[in-house]
């Protein structure tokens, strides 16, 4: 029996996996650095922590990990700031699934992201809890921010269900033995191993409903 939901944020609720790319290949090849798909991929759910840290020993760029973390996040902000590409029906979606089940979030983002984007998009009232990779020992897809924000809503992770975008996020609310209900992301699709992973595949937000997700 489900008692709580989790949400993932980046490609469910705002699409910013774009920004995301376009904000750490500006700044990967203004130091120099390269930037490609592989690289895009290789991020995908990390923490702030670990991608940082990639993008200094494995793409070349000289800052140390916490400055490059600290300015990728500024320029987030500010395009975020400029204009939040809240996806179709987010708000919706969260209404519906709050009116029946208390809701957490579960973020690759840095803690002031998930804050500027719950507070931009009027959401901040309709989740008890958010959990940041940064705020746990490993990013996604080990499933440490998932098992912590059912511990944050006091809900054992098998009576949790996670909404999902990604291959790595599907594989990290798994391992915490969550129900996965995945909307594929359109622009960066999960794999079909990670697909086969999730309990439920949606085509939109439109779909997720109570009824979806006790399917």
């Amino acid at each position: 029996m489900i008692e709580a939901v989790v949400f993932d944020l980046d490609g469910v609720l705002i699409r910013t996996e774009e920004i995301w790319d376009d904000v750490r290949d500006t700044f990967a090849r203004e130091h120099g650095a390269r930037y490609d798909a592989s690289a895009q991929r290789a991020m995908m759910g990390m923490s702030s922590p670990e991608w940082s840290r990639y993008m200094h020993e494995e793409l070349g760029i000289p800052d140390p990990p916490a400055d490059i973390s600290a300015e990728v996040v500024r320029r987030m902000e500010t395009r975020y700031r400029e204009r939040l590409p809240v996806l179709p029906g987010a708000v919706e979606a969260v209404e519906r699934v709050a009116a029946r089940w208390p809701l957490g979030l579960a973020s690759s983002s840095n803690r002031p992201l998930i804050d500027a984007v719950l507070e931009l998009a009027g959401l901040e009232r309709f989740f008890q809890v958010t959990v940041s990779s940064e705020e746990v020992a490993r990013g996604k897809p080990s499933p440490d921010v998932y098992v912590e924000a059912a511990r944050r809503l006091r809900v054992e992770p098998e009576r949790c269900a996670a909404v999902e975008d990604s291959h790595s996020g599907i594989r990290s609310a798994r391992a915490a033995g969550m129900r996965v209900v995945a909307i594929p992301n359109p622009s960066f699709p999960p794999d079909e191993e990670a697909l086969a992973a999730a309990d439920v595949v949606l085509a939109s937000l439109a779909e997720l409903t109570p009824a979806a997700i006790e399917r």
